[in-house]
């Protein structure tokens, strides 16, 4: 829960356009790692070893501790509490990149997913720990520590299987293929995009995925994987979405819809 003073500092700190802005960054981060946090637990007990299939529990479990915290940032912002926003929104209120929202796939989709949104959130955290806004920079930094674990684990996938034989690198070229346009969408720049970079919250989208391209691209060189061409899938930081999210919500939103008052 928010604590009560911090929330009040932080709501009277910011300017309304500002606070704005940040709140709609928020949802964003929060959304996404929330709904990926779903997506890994579905790999739990059909993982393709017994070494992946508790990598992935604890993957999942990290992605959702991260959305709390996330929603608890902006909680203190003045918006509803952690539950109320994962579970109580309806498709058009979430604010994800359509690449976390996809179903889970085979082994190879999984893998690829992963990777690409470990990256962009390594490049991505890596310039929040310098934000001007304090309480976004201290929870990068702790967010930063328990992220390598996870990047380590989805770069040895990739370099594994993108080369093994020839049908884990078909699997693998063509998760790459229907990834990365997604994966793109993880910058898509939000409406308020120009508030928060001049008052130094964060760096433009654009220069994060420039560096995120420079980091991916010679890991999927070296997997033997081609790096797709095209334009990438925006809408989802703007509440456009594929069917598949409200497949996701329905599952994933079934308990706390159900009035039992369970909470997570």
């Amino acid at each position: 829960m928010a604590n009560p003073s911090r929330k009040s500092e932080a709501r009277e700190a910011l300017p309304d356009p500002l606070r704005e802005a940040l709140g709609a960054f928020l949802t964003a981060l929060a959304d996404d790692e929330v709904l990926l946090g779903h997506r890994d637990s579905e790999w739990v007990g059909h993982a393709p070893i017994l070494e992946a299939d508790i990598a992935m529990a604890s993957i999942a479990q990290d992605e959702i501790g991260h959305a709390v915290l996330w929603y608890t940032l902006l909680q203190e912002l003045g918006w509803p509490d952690p539950d109320r926003m994962a579970y109580f929104r309806d498709p058009p209120e979430f604010r994800n990149a359509t690449l976390v929202e996809l179903p889970r796939g085979d082994w190879a989709f999984t893998v690829v997913r992963q990777f690409l949104f470990d990256y962009a959130e390594k490049v991505r955290l890596e310039a929040l720990m310098a934000s001007a806004y304090p309480p976004l920079a201290e929870a990068a930094t702790k967010v930063r520590r328990e992220e390598t674990y996870h990047l380590m684990h989805s770069r040895a996938w990739v370099l594994r299987l993108g080369d093994a034989t020839e049908e884990s690198h078909r699997r693998m070229q063509a998760a790459l293929d229907l990834a990365w346009p997604h994966a793109l969408g993880l910058f898509e720049p939000l409406p308020q995009q120009a508030l928060l970079v001049e008052a130094g919250v964060k760096p433009p989208e654009a220069e994060l995925q420039s560096r995120w391209e420079a980091e991916v691209r010679p890991v999927l060189e070296a997997a033997t994987l081609r790096v797709p061409t095209g334009a990438p899938v925006y809408g989802g930081r703007v509440g456009r979405h594929t069917a598949h999210l409200s497949d996701l919500l329905a599952d994933f939103q079934k308990v706390a819809r159900s009035g039992l008052g369970e909470t997570w």
